[in-house]
C-alpha cells in the first residue's frame, strides 16, 4: 500500500500532513498505533488526519489494513497515550500540589490547599462521566487524563471509560473516511474546524471560570 497525496505536495499545505501519510505509508497498523499514542501526549497532532486518512488507507489497492485493524490500533494508541499522562499526574498529586500552593505560587495566584481538595472531592464525584465525555473534545481529551492519575482515579474505571470514549471517536472517524475515500480531507477539514471551535469556546470557559474563581475569593476576602 503506497497513498502519494499530491493536494498537499503540489499546494504546500501543512508538513504535518504530510508526514502523518508517510508515517502510515510506510508503517501501516503500527503507524496509527504510533501516531494516536503521540497525539494523546501532544494534542496538537491531529487525530482527526491520522483516522480519517487510516480509514480512507484501508480502500487503497493493495493495502493490508482493514477497518477493524485501524480502529483496534488507533484505540490501542489512545489507551498508551493517555496511561503516559495518568501517570504523570500521579506523579504531580495532590501532597505535592498542596506544598506548591502553600508557598509564593499558592500567594500569587490566592490559591490554598483548601482548594486542591475541593478540586480532588469534584473530579472524585465526576470524574466517570467527564474522562469519558471529555474523549469527544478535541485537546481536553488527552490532557483529562493528567487530573484523573492526580486524584489516583480507579485505574479500572478510567481504563473502561477511556477504552469506550476512544473506540467511538476513532470508530466514527475511521469509518468515515473509508466510506468517503479519496474526499477524506473533507472530513478532517470539518473535524478541524470543530477542534477550532472546540479551542475558541474551552479558551472563554477557562476565563470565566478565573474571573468568576477570583472574584469569589475577593468578596470572601472583605468579609
Amino acid at each position: 500500500m503506497f497513498y502519494n497525496d499530491n493536494r498537499v505536495i503540489n499546494k504546500g499545505e501543512k508538513n504535518m500532513e504530510t508526514w502523518i501519510i508517510s508515517i502510515i505509508n510506510k508503517f501501516g497498523y503500527f503507524g496509527v498505533l504510533f501516531l494516536i499514542a503521540l497525539e494523546n501526549i501532544f494534542p496538537p497532532i491531529p487525530s482527526e488526519i491520522i483516522l480519517t486518512f487510516g480509514g480512507f488507507a484501508t480502500q487503497l489497492e493493495n493495502s493490508e489494513l482493514s477497518v477493524f485493524g485501524v480502529v483496534i490500533a488507533s484505540t490501542i494508541g489512545s489507551i498508551i497515550g493517555a496511561l503516559v499522562l495518568y501517570y504523570a499526574g500521579k506523579i504531580l498529586n495532590k501532597e505535592r500540589l498542596k506544598k506548591i500552593v502553600s508557598g509564593k505560587i499558592g500567594k500569587i495566584l490566592c490559591l490554598k490547599e483548601k482548594d486542591i481538595d475541593s478540586a480532588n472531592n469534584w473530579f472524585d464525584t465526576k470524574g466517570n462521566k467527564t474522562v469519558f465525555f471529555c474523549r469527544f473534545v478535541p485537546i481536553v481529551r488527552s490532557l483529562i487524563s493528567i487530573p484523573a492519575g492526580m486524584s489516583e482515579m480507579n485505574m479500572f474505571k478510567f481504563l473502561s471509560y477511556t477504552i469506550i470514549g476512544s473506540l467511538i471517536w476513532n470508530t466514527v472517524l475511521v469509518v468515515l473516511g473509508s466510506i468517503v475515500g479519496e474526499n477524506w480531507t473533507k472530513i478532517a477539514d470539518i473535524f478541524d474546524k470543530y477542534s477550532s471551535i472546540t479551542l475558541v469556546i474551552l479558551i472563554i470557559l477557562f476565563i470565566v471560570f478565573v474571573f468568576m474563581f477570583y472574584k469569589k475569593k475577593l468578596k470572601k476576602g472583605k468579609k
